[in-house]
């Protein structure tokens, strides 16, 4: 009675009828199992192999691995056994991954940039922060500044950038060996994914969005809703495409992409090259990053993207130019000084983006430089004073000169100035050109930021004086001065040498002047030239003249001696 009761039970545990469990099959001889450490669980693609401890049977491993009593017989094939009753103790058995169940996974934020809003599957909103994990179900929406890029244990990468909404509609993994089972949904924009090899491990990773379904064993790979459908772009690897009831209509391969819209699966075509980057990128100078690309056949647009990491996951900024225009520049504002990298695409009118290009550069813009106040143009002097706005923090600043706008031949370069203003008294007549640069203090040491626009001068030999003057007697005043064509002039002659108290001011067409003798005394005089750009240079240097008395005679002319006219006192 009571074998009777322990047999009906056994049958009713493992199934009666066809296909028994080996432990009641026909003895037949088994092949020798390599051993291990009982009890011992190791990951071997596509299998998991573990080492049975004693009294293990194919029915309590299938039960215990599988949670299925009835997967005893899958487990029996792959192992190539068919009548053990026991299963010696250490012997190594494959657990096929397919059969092992799914456990919950997580993602965790790594890199963060912008506004993000984060609810969890039961509708509750929470903050996103690097470090922030996110389970399945969890939804991401990124505002238009707003990217976020996560990890998944098996170390596969999403990346989310600005104006998308994405669904974690699954986000599990496999008992045991922890093999990914991924499934993401995007409702709105873009994601990117690098995914980790998931062939031999029997993962799952697949991006679905309302018209088409991409799944991946490992890839690199972009998914964007776009007006002309599901855009499924492939970087690395492969990636079948097609729709929810057929997802593996076309296999698209590295280099390639396709278009899935309501009516069908396009074929795979080839993406755009990278473009190329224009002018010195490499270096930026100004708090705004200007990057240029350069055009290239079948683009209808361009995209950038500002990252902090040469994969171009953890992005910071993007932009999107047309093609069709002239200008193919991007603009960035707002990033500190550092290290960066640019990710530039082209992108076709059917709104598939191409082979990216990543190129690094370096953004040093601070401490901003002050702003040029002069020279500017050109002068006429025999020294030069250089004046530049007050930057803030600034501790001192740095002054160059140089023959060419280059600055490969610099003929002044003066640091550590503590005005905002510096005279040159060495520099010979000529065309220069000049910039200034803030210096501020970082971690106790001097920080240099990027010199300011190169101004240009042309430095000319200061106004003439006038020609020596004698007082000869004459009724009338004659003076002259060197000039150049197309000048004016404005001359004074004052009363003392400040030229406080004017005797005269005379604006002239031509380099000389006639006046009526003055009363004796001492005067002052001096000539100032505009030329004809309209440039008004300083006033030449002053010249002192004295007038004496003299004697006439009774028609007013003057009294003649052996030595000239009679001077009062002669």
């Amino acid at each position: 009675m009571t074998t009777a009761f322990r047999f009906i039970f056994l049958l009713a545990l493992v199934g009666a009828g066809p296909g028994l469990p080996p432990s009641f099959a026909a003895p037949t001889a088994s092949p020798a199992r390599p051993a291990g450490e009982p009890g011992t669980i190791v990951s071997t693609p596509p299998d998991m192999t573990y080492y049975a401890l004693k009294g293990d049977t194919l029915s309590t491993i299938a039960l215990r691995f599988t949670e299925k009593l009835s997967n005893w017989s899958i487990i029996g094939k792959r192992n190539r056994i068919t009548n053990d009753r026991t299963i010696p103790v250490g012997s190594a058995i494959l657990v096929p991954l397919e059969l092992l169940p799914e456990e919950m996974s997580k993602a965790t934020v790594v890199a963060l940039a912008g506004q993000s809003a984060a609810k969890n599957a039961d509708g509750s909103e929470f903050t996103l922060q690097v470090g922030s994990t996110l389970t399945e179900g969890s939804q991401v929406t990124t505002s238009k500044n707003g990217f976020l890029s996560l990890a998944l244990p098996d170390n596969s990468r999403i990346s989310i950038p600005s104006n998308s909404q994405v669904k974690l509609s699954k986000l599990r993994m496999a008992k045991y060996t922890k093999s990914p089972r991924t499934e993401v949904t995007l409702l709105q924009g873009r994601v990117e994914s690098t995914v980790t090899p998931l062939e031999a491990s029997k993962g799952r990773f697949e991006v679905r969005s309302p018209l088409a379904i991409a799944g991946v064993r490992g890839t690199h790979f972009r998914v964007g809703i776009n007006d002309n459908g599901i855009a499924n772009e492939v970087l690395t690897g492969k990636v079948a495409t097609g729709k929810p009831e057929k997802p593996d209509a076309v296999l698209v391969p590295a280099g390639q992409g396709n278009i899935v819209s309501s009516q069908s699966v396009g074929k795979p075509l080839a993406l755009l090259p990278p473009p190329e980057l224009s002018g010195n990128y490499q270096l930026q100078e100004k708090p705004t990053i200007q990057i240029e690309v350069q055009k290239l056949e079948r683009a209808a647009a361009y995209r950038a993207q500002i990252a902090s990491d040469p994969e171009a996951q953890n992005l910071l900024a993007e932009g999107r130019v047309s093609g069709t225009g002239t200008d193919t520049r991007f603009k960035f504002d707002g990033l500190p000084d550092g290290s960066y990298f640019v990710r530039a695409t082209a992108i076709d009118a059917l709104g598939l983006e191409g082979i990216p290009t990543i190129l690094p550069f370096t953004l040093k813009a601070r401490p901003e430089p002050p702003f040029s106040v002069q020279p500017k143009a050109k002068l006429r002097a025999d020294k030069v004073e250089f004046s530049w706005t007050e930057a803030a923090d600034a501790k001192s600043y740095r002054l160059q000169v140089a023959n060419d706008a280059a600055f490969s031949n610099i003929v002044l370069d003066q640091a550590g100035i503590n005005d905002i203003r510096m005279t040159a008294e060495t520099l010979k007549p000529g065309t220069y050109f000049w910039r200034a640069a803030t210096v501020t203090e970082k971690n106790g040491r001097p920080d240099q930021g990027p010199f300011s626009d190169v101004q240009s001068f042309v430095l000319m030999p200061p106004q003439p004086a006038m020609a020596p003057f004698t007082d000869n007697g004459d009724k009338e005043l004659s003076f002259n001065w060197p000039s150049e064509p197309g000048q004016k002039f404005l001359l004074q002659i004052g009363r003392d040498p400040t030229f406080t108290s004017l005797y005269l001011s005379k604006e002239l067409e031509q380099p000389e002047l006639r006046i009526p003798r003055p009363d004796a005394g001492q005067y002052f005089i001096r000539v100032r030239a505009t030329d004809a750009d309209g440039y008004t240079g300083a006033f030449s240097s002053t010249q002192k003249i004295t007038i004496y008395s003299r004697w006439v005679t009774g028609n007013g002319e003057a009294v003649i001696s052996n030595g000239g006219a009679v001077k009062s006192g002669q």
